[in-house]
């Protein structure tokens, strides 16, 4: 593995490339662009689907979203999704300048919320071949939804107005957090949900804690995230080969739905879901037996369509 950079628009995207055993610059390769999910950076779950790939003869390239973790952009901690998909084409770019790396055999992925952001980028990057994901969840979809009661996208967007009209008149910006910092925040917020329970447990433990992921979300720039679909489109723009990846224990991030509706919207006439039975959405993030599932479909796939 070797740390790299790439531009998107005047601003450095730190990344990291892995290798196949016994690289030699002087061959051409297959290269996966492997996404981190939202709130997280390269070094967590994203380095460990790399790795397998790389193992399994790929080039892979893992980065921090721009404005996160070792990534520039002044607007820090913001989550656009605009940028984060502009990211992936800015990645692309990178990949076509190196010598090593077969430009025609290009694919793309990404865990949680960058698995719904590979899928939405590939959309419009047609030099992404083939197109997967592993327990995708749509950011937006997310963010609507709230806390499940009614009306609650309409309260989050009159808040984000709100504290956009503070900053306007010179108020600090308001950094907020995308989970509880503990499971004392969460019982005493009256949250049981097992995907913030899990979720707790794996950024804010040695398990899974990370410099880079520091669970900070600038919120007054969310009103982007809010009107975003990741998956929209999809039936007419998503062509490439595309492979899901999902668990069958559900939880409030929904990505056992999401899964399914990107597979019934997608276009591509080669796709395929793939359930792993027992794996809740963050056991396909680092549990050894999950991991070792999806990371054999997954290498299967692009072995079958790059």
């Amino acid at each position: 593995m070797k740390d790299v950079t790439f531009r998107n628009r005047d601003w450095d995207v730190a990344g990291q490339l892995y290798f196949p055993p016994d690289f030699n610059e002087k061959h051409r390769y297959p290269a996966v662009v492997v996404a981190h999910p939202i709130s997280s950076c390269k070094e967590q779950t994203a380095s460990i689907y790399a790795r397998r790939l790389a193992e399994e003869g790929y080039v892979t390239l893992t980065f921090d979203a721009s404005f996160q973790g070792a990534s520039g952009g002044n607007l820090r901690f913001a989550e656009d999704p605009a940028t984060r998909v502009e990211d992936f084409r800015c990645a692309a770019d990178f990949l076509v300048t190196l010598g090593y790396v077969d430009d025609a055999r290009i694919g793309v992925m990404g865990i949680c919320g960058g698995g719904a952001y590979a899928v939405n980028a590939a959309m419009t990057e047609r030099r992404f071949k083939a197109v997967a994901s592993v327990v995708a969840a749509n950011y937006g979809r997310i963010l609507r939804e709230g806390d499940l009661s009614p009306d609650a996208a309409i309260r989050t967007l009159e808040a984000i107005a709100n504290q956009r009209s503070a900053e306007a008149r010179g108020g600090e910006a308001l950094i907020g957090t995308y989970i509880p910092n503990s499971q004392a925040e969460r019982e005493a917020a009256g949250i049981d949900d097992i995907d913030l329970r899990e979720a707790i447990d794996y950024y804010k433990t040695p398990r899974g804690a990370a410099a880079g992921s520091p669970n900070k979300l600038r919120f007054a720039p969310l009103g982007a995230a809010m009107a975003f679909d990741a998956f929209h489109l999809a039936d007419q723009l998503l062509t490439q080969p595309l492979q899901i990846i999902v668990g069958d224990v559900p939880g409030g991030f929904g990505s056992y739905r999401d899964g399914f509706e990107l597979f019934d919207r997608a276009r591509s006439h080669v796709k395929n879901i793939h359930v792993v039975k027992g794996a809740s959405h963050y056991d396909l993030y680092d549990h050894p037996e999950p991991v070792a599932e999806a990371a054999d479909k997954l290498a299967t796939f692009f072995n079958d369509n790059l």
